[in-house]
């Protein structure tokens, strides 16, 4: 089977799924061919622009490019690139940054879309019309599968994956990073902010890692912020470091001061699956799918106060930590990228290659 993949355009987070997708794919034979959507959106970006200011120095009447100019710019090549290669499927990860107008056309030219959610619940608002217009969709959020199979009949639960090349226990000789109690490596959004502020982290050497622009830089908690953003071996390297790994899923809906925030999920981020991979005992906030994932392996809290009385008593209990560390790698059979995108070749198999 030859993939068109479409990168999602970003250089983390969805980066790395797309790295586990494609490594997937190739492994059980797949041809794959790669749209990079990142490297496309920087240029097309630039390019817009230039030619705006050659205009406006000819005194021409141009408008400003738009975002959804540079998206356009940057995705309407995957057209080409199907057609070029004479694909069987064109399997696009996120669609955050491409734009929904070329997915309507790749299927004006006989050309089947696949369409991998990664950002359920939280943007369903902006991922609903796409996937109208695809043939197959997967979402990362299992409650709103039903919300999906309404506008998509062929939708699916795409849960999250880790990929044993970069998630793994033992250290290397190049990883030198610090080793702290506790550590969380992510996005600061408002509700990990205030979470974390309402915690007593005296006495805990707590290191915080990626973006927390929001949180203002007198603020006590921003002592404790180590690092911004970090590569995914680094961040890999850090769990494998750390006595507790913390996970904290997000709720709100989009990135700044008082968003909107979602009111249920039950599924786990890729967080959970990466720390448990790098033999890292954590703690999580609940969602329904940590019991069927992890049972009784991954304690869990409610409120700060919780939170800060468990990450205290696994500091202070070692053996009992242990006991719980050693849990997790039996948890994690049946869940890696392999796993997942063997499901998904099943069904792009089964729903039929582009017509001759």
């Amino acid at each position: 089977m030859r993939i068109l993949v479409v990168h999602p355009g970003a250089d983390f987070s969805t980066h790395d799924v797309w790295q586990g997708i494609v490594g997937s794919l190739r492994y059980f034979g797949a041809e794959v061919i790669q749209l990079a959507l990142d490297n496309r959106l920087a240029f097309a970006s630039k390019y817009l622009s230039t030619q705006y200011e050659i205009a406006k120095e000819h005194n021409a009447k141009v408008a400003t490019p738009t975002q959804a100019d540079i998206q356009y710019l940057a995705s309407v090549g995957a057209i080409e690139r199907a057609l070029r290669h004479e694909v069987d499927w064109v399997l696009v990860i996120s669609a955050m940054y491409f734009h929904p107008d070329v997915m309507v056309m790749l299927r004006r030219a006989g050309i089947p879309v696949a369409l991998i959610l990664t950002e359920s619940p939280y943007d369903d608002e902006w991922q609903a019309p796409l996937a109208e217009v695809c043939d197959v969709v997967w979402t990362n959020e299992r409650s709103r599968l039903p919300t999906f199979e309404a506008i998509n009949p062929n939708t699916h639960y795409w849960q999250h994956a880790y990929d044993p090349a970069r998630h793994h226990p033992g250290l290397g000789e190049e990883e030198e990073v610090a080793a702290h109690d506790v550590v969380m490596v992510g996005t600061g959004f408002e509700e990990r902010i205030e979470l974390l502020q309402a915690v007593n982290w005296e006495g805990i050497d707590l290191g915080l890692y990626g973006t927390w622009e929001l949180l203002p830089d007198d603020d006590p908690l921003s002592a404790y912020i180590r690092g911004g953003f970090v590569p995914n071996e680094t961040t890999a390297a850090l769990y494998r470091q750390a006595k507790i790994g913390l996970n904290i899923h997000r709720l709100s809906v989009g990135f700044g001061e008082s968003t909107r925030r979602i009111g249920y999920a039950e599924s786990l981020g890729p967080r959970c699956y990466e720390l448990a991979a790098c033999g890292t005992f954590f703690i999580s906030d609940y969602r329904e799918e940590l019991s069927d994932v992890f049972g009784d392996a991954v304690p869990t809290y409610r409120t700060p106060e919780e939170l800060e009385d468990k990450v205290r008593y696994y500091l202070a209990h070692d053996a009992e930590r242990e006991r719980l560390r050693g849990k997790l790698a039996g948890c994690l059979v049946g869940h890696t990228f392999h796993d997942r995108v063997r499901d998904v070749l099943r069904v792009l198999d089964a729903r039929g290659r582009r017509a001759g």
